[in-house]
């Protein structure tokens, strides 16, 4: 993540399989922004897979995964969640929820034959999807008088800055989306206008 403002992370969801002595591990990717999607997912993959013996989970949350959890789901600690959660951070991805779904075999696997099968699973899943980088916007609007016009404009195309909705009259207004790294400078030149004014409506 060599950039301040961006991070690596997936947008379509995708599944992974890993079989050992009889018992199947199905594994769930899948781009979340919250808590709530979260809480969404695990409702629907319980569900789906209601008649499953665990349902183990990892997940990661923020730029720097600054909000994370591993969940074993009755597996013995550290066997399930944590395995899931090293895949997470050794693909540096993140906005992203694993559910991995065991089906029990008949045959014990013990503590390391759990935790690899585990580790497998989430490796499959994210091998399987496309990770992408996530550029950080920032949605900031600004108003100035319409005699500041043409030097706004100036500057918003020569940083090739993308707006939307343009208000143009006396006094004017638009929204404009640059990258968080680039939001500074661009309103330190803004701030040579006379009259202009701009206040921060979101980080995306």
């Amino acid at each position: 993540m060599s950039d301040s403002d961006t991070f690596l992370t997936i947008y379509s969801p995708s599944e992974g399989l890993y079989k050992e002595k009889g018992s199947r591990f199905i594994s769930y990717l899948f781009h979340v922004e919250n808590e709530e999607e979260i809480k969404e997912h695990l409702t629907g993959i319980k569900k789906e897979h209601h008649d499953a013996r665990h349902h183990c989970y990892a997940y990661m949350l923020g730029k720097e995964g600054e909000n994370w959890r591993a969940n074993d789901d009755g597996e013995p600690s550290g066997t399930g969640g944590r395995p899931i959660l090293g895949q997470i951070k050794s693909n540096e991805i993140t906005n992203v929820l694993i559910i991995v779904v065991r089906y029990f075999g008949g045959t014990l696997l013990g503590v390391s034959g759990l935790a690899n099968a585990y580790k497998a699973a989430a490796a499959d899943a994210i091998a399987n999807a496309k990770i992408e980088q996530h550029i950080i916007r920032e949605n900031w609007r600004i108003e100035f008088p319409y005699s500041a016009m043409n030097d706004v404009m100036k500057i918003l195309k020569d940083d090739n800055i993308e707006q939307s909705d343009h208000q143009f009259d006396l006094e004017c207004a638009m929204v404009i989306k640059p990258r968080q790294s680039e939001s500074s400078r661009l309103l330190e030149k803004f701030s040579l206008i006379e009259g202009f004014k701009s206040s921060l409506i979101s980080v995306y």
